[in-house]
């Protein structure tokens, strides 16, 4: 019955409004396997990164990620923000959507968890409202860059190449929008542009919180009371069957002077944000949402389990 109100409560404050689109996932007592494994002390919100959405017919950002944690008492939000912009910008959206999960659940705070550009978005709300936040955990986290994005540095603001980049990106990012039933503002260029080393610098000067002292380090695992993870891959090609393979190791040929391995846009240590919980799976960009339709390494740990480990981690330090 708990889970059946929460649930309604929900549906009633989204529909009452047009800003705000989390979508809860609850224990239900007719699924719940009864070990408590997953059941944080507060709500885990799901932050995607670029382009990212909830759902689009079949395909969810967070494919069975929430349903498998509900299983063993997580309460679980997947939250709309804009898929292309800054992640300033985005982590305004996520401080209204999580003021409201908090109004639903009673909860004080919240774990967020963010996908790649995600990560900033994210680190962007606990630096300014670190009252809502009790962890923050950075997936495959854009958190010293992408190096792909300093061809931005050829594109001169207000020019004829900036102005069709807009039009193709925003316009892409909108299409997503309608098909999954959002509606945001879209800023293609003040996304590549946030991501660039260069910004990303500017950015951790401005929000050091869990940020390494050095390259390819680790932060602090707490910081004002905000508990600090990251992980991620270094594989840009896993699966055959997954389509995305091939857009990742194309990306990955701006790495290859770096020396350094890659998922295809990210080297692991440009992840890297509090404790390091582990920068080489054999994952893509993208397989840590247990993308494409779980299409994943087959011989790596399954990217479920990866958030039923962190989850079961947060509960035992009491968030």
């Amino acid at each position: 019955m708990r889970a059946y109100a929460a649930a309604m409560l929900l549906m009633l404050a989204t529909t009452a409004t047009t800003t705000l689109h989390a979508k809860g996932y609850f224990p239900d007592p007719a699924t719940d396997d009864g070990s408590g494994y997953t059941a944080t002390k507060y709500p885990l919100v799901f932050v995607p990164g670029m382009f990212g959405f909830e759902k689009i017919a079949i395909f969810d950002y967070w494919y069975a990620i929430p349903e498998n944690l509900t299983r063993s008492g997580a309460t679980v939000f997947t939250v709309d923000v804009a898929g292309v912009n800054s992640p300033e910008f985005r982590g305004e959206q996520v401080i209204e959507q999580v003021e409201e999960i908090l109004a639903i659940t009673g909860a004080e705070k919240v774990n967020l968890l963010g996908h790649s550009h995600g990560s900033p978005t994210i680190r962007y709300v606990a630096a300014v409202r670190p009252d809502l936040v009790a962890s923050i955990t950075s997936i495959s986290g854009v958190n010293a860059g992408v190096r792909s994005t300093e061809l931005m540095k050829i594109v001169t603001p207000g020019s004829v190449l900036e102005k069709i980049m807009a039009y193709f990106g925003n316009g892409f990012a909108n299409f997503l929008n309608k098909l999954s039933g959002a509606s945001d503002t879209q800023d293609i260029v003040a996304s590549l542009r946030s991501m660039t080393v260069e910004s990303m610098n500017q950015f951790n000067a401005t929000y050091p919180q869990g940020v390494p002292a050095e390259y390819c380090g680790e932060g602090a695992e707490v910081v004002d009371g905000i508990y600090y993870y990251s992980f991620s891959g270094a594989n840009p090609a896993t699966n055959k069957l997954d389509w995305t393979d091939l857009l990742f190791k194309a990306s990955a040929i701006f790495n290859k002077k770096y020396n350094e391995p890659t998922d295809g846009l990210v080297a692991p240590c440009q992840s890297h944000l509090g404790v390091v919980l582990r920068d080489n799976y054999s994952m893509n960009h993208m397989d840590p949402m247990n993308w494409f339709l779980g299409l994943v390494d087959a011989t790596d740990i399954n990217p479920v389990e990866i958030y039923r480990v962190q989850a079961n981690r947060l509960k035992q330090n009491g968030l």
